[in-house]
């Protein structure tokens, strides 16, 4: 519970009050916009074509990398998936698993199976991992799902 708690306070402060606001009247898309830092993210998912697509009924959980971990990767792969969008939507669509997933749903070794058909591995312990990502903020609700922040971008096999 304690975790949970901790986990929710630095979601509020990471996205701050106006992603909050409305009773989660803002979709997925529009969240990650108001939030600031998913820039990358933000633009990856419009060179993909995928923006109606979560702003869409839903619901979606999305694993969210920041525009730090975007900025983590070795140089030029942001502009070469930019220019691949074949890899880059199998990239972001290892990232959104249908359904609302909240963290209270979560189990340590649990696998939960992406839109990309592809499944991602859930560690919960010390820290909540996605793939070996580490969940920085979560259960974000959106009017459409919910998003948890991840410090890096994972890559499907």
């Amino acid at each position: 519970m304690l975790r949970r708690t901790f986990i929710a306070a630095t979601a509020a402060a990471t996205l701050g009050t106006g992603a909050l606001a409305d009773n989660h009247s803002m979709d997925i898309v529009d969240t990650a916009v108001d939030a600031g830092n998913f820039t990358t993210l933000v633009a990856a998912v419009e060179a993909a074509g995928l923006v109606e697509t979560l702003k869409g009924d839903g619901p979606f959980t999305v694993f969210a990398p920041t525009d730090d971990a975007f900025a983590a990767l070795p140089e030029g792969t942001v502009e070469g998936l930019l220019e691949d969008t074949e890899a880059l939507t199998a990239i972001l669509t290892y990232h959104v698993v249908p359904g609302e997933v909240m963290s209270g749903d979560l189990s340590d070794g649990m696998m939960a199976e992406t839109v990309n058909g592809a499944e991602v591995s859930i560690g919960v312990g010390d820290a909540v991992t996605v793939d070996g990502a580490t969940v920085t903020a979560a259960d974000i609700e959106a009017s459409n799902g919910v998003i948890h922040v991840i410090d890096q971008v994972i890559m499907p096999e």
